[in-house]
C-alpha cells in the first residue's frame, strides 16, 4: 500500500512552513517604502522637486518634515520627496541610526534640500549624492540641529571625514556647519527645555522688504537660543533670537541673555564647485513648527533658494496637511515601530 504524499512529508512541514514565511517576509521586506513622495499639486513650484532630508536623534525631523513636505506638495506644487534613517534589519525609522538614509540619490535630480541632520556617518556611497549636490552650487536649507550634521570616528579613512563637526582640515575648520552654513555646534545660549525662543525680526530686512520675511510677524519656538559667533562676511540675519523665561509662546523675554541669529541666508562653495544659496535657521525642531510663520518663514526660503523671489505671495498659505501631534523633543523618546508609511 502507498503511503500518502501528505503523510510521508508531514516531517518537513515545519521546515516547509518557516521556509515560506522567511521568504513571504522577505519579500515584503523589500517592497516596503523607504522613503516618501509627494507629487506636486497646482501652485508656482509645479515641475521642481524637493528633497527633505530627516537625521536627528532629538529634535523629531522623522515628524516635522513630512509635514512640511504636505505643505510644499498641497499648497505649493512642489513635488517632494522624504528620506528618514532606517535600521535596515526591520525598515523602521529609527532617528539614533545615524549610518543609514536610503534614497540620497534622489538628489541627483532634486532642485533644492531641506535637511534636519546631527551628528550622521553616512557611509560613502550614500554621502556621495550629498557631496555630488553642494558640488553643483543647489540650494539648501538647513534647520537646528544641521550645524553639527556629521560626526566622523577618529580613525574615519571617508574622503566626507572632512565634513566633521569638530574638522580640522584646512578649509574645512570646523566641518560641513562652518563651511556651508556659516556655523558649527557651540553652545546652548537658551537654557535646554526650560527657555523657548522669540523670534524677533531684523529691522534692516523688514525695511527692505526681504521677501523671505513676507507675513512672517510672529515666531516662539520651543526649542531654546543656540550661541552663534561666526557666520561669515556675506550672512544676512533675518531673525534674531531672544531667550524666553518658560516654554510657552507667553512667557517673558528674559532680558540678561543677549540676542543671537537663528535663522539667515548666505553663499556657500566647495572647491573646484559651484556657487550656492543657503537658508539656515537653529528652529526647526517638530514642536517648533507649530508656529505657523516659522513655517512660513520655510516655505518663502524655498521660493527664495530657488530663484522663485517674485512668487514668494504677501501671506503664503502653510496651513497643516493633515493631522499633526508632534513629540517633545528628547533623546530615546521617539516612536517606535515607526515604518515610512506612517506618515503618508
Amino acid at each position: 500500500m502507498t503511503t500518502p504524499y501528505f503523510n510521508r512529508n508531514s516531517r518537513y512541514l515545519p521546515v516547509l512552513l518557516a521556509l515560506y514565511l522567511f521568504t513571504f517576509g522577505w519579500s515584503m521586506a523589500q517592497d516596503e517604502k523607504l522613503m516618501l513622495h509627494f507629487e506636486g499639486e497646482n501652485g508656482p513650484g509645479k515641475g521642481k522637486k524637493v528633497v527633505l532630508i530627516s537625521g536627528d536623534d532629538e529634535y523629531r525631523s522623522e515628524e516635522g518634515l513630512p509635514m512640511l513636505a504636505k505643505i510644499l506638495s498641497t499648497h505649493h506644487g512642489f513635488s517632494t520627496t522624504v528620506l528618514f534613517p532606517i535600521n535596515p534589519e526591520n525598515n523602521q525609522i529609527v532617528p539614533n541610526h545615524k549610518s543609514n538614509i536610503p534614497g540620497m540619490e534622489e538628489l541627483q535630480d532634486a532642485d533644492l534640500a531641506i535637511i534636519l541632520l546631527r551628528f550622521r556617518e553616512l557611509p560613502d556611497e550614500q554621502m556621495k549624492y550629498f557631496d555630488d549636490f553642494l558640488q553643483a552650487g543647489k540650494p539648501l536649507i538647513a534647520l537646528r540641529t544641521s550645524t553639527h550634521a556629521f560626526n566622523y570616528g577618529k580613525d574615519s579613512k571617508s574622503p566626507y571625514a572632512k565634513y566633521h563637526w569638530q574638522s580640522t582640515v584646512p578649509g574645512w575648520e570646523k566641518g560641513f556647519g562652518r563651511k556651508i552654513l556659516g556655523e558649527t555646534w557651540v553652545a546652548h545660549h537658551g537654557q535646554h527645555a526650560k527657555e523657548g525662543t522669540r523670534g524677533m525680526l531684523d529691522g534692516l530686512q523688514v525695511a527692505n522688504k526681504n521677501p523671505i520675511l513676507n507675513g512672517v510677524t510672529d515666531i516662539w519656538a520651543a526649542s531654546d537660543v543656540y550661541t552663534v559667533t561666526h557666520l561669515g562676511d556675506d550672512a544676512t540675519v533675518l531673525v534674531h533670537g531672544a531667550s524666553t523665561s518658560g516654554m510657552n509662546p507667553d512667557a517673558p523675554i528674559n532680558w540678561e541673555k543677549s540676542l543671537m541669529p537663528v535663522a539667515w541666508t548666505k553663499s556657500y562653495n566647495l572647491d573646484g564647485g559651484k556657487k550656492g544659496r543657503v537658508f539656515a535657521s537653529t528652529m526647526g525642531a517638530s514642536v517648533d513648527l507649530q508656529s505657523e510663520d516659522l513655517r512660513r518663514l520655510i516655505i518663502n526660503a524655498t521660493y527664495w533658494g530657488l530663484d522663485m523671489e517674485p512668487m514668494i505671495p504677501e501671506e503664503a498659505v502653510v496651513d497643516i496637511v493633515g493631522d499633526y501631534a508632534p513629540t517633545m523633543f528628547g533623546f530615546d523618546n521617539f516612536r517606535q515601530g515607526m515604518k515610512v508609511t506612517d506618515f503618508e
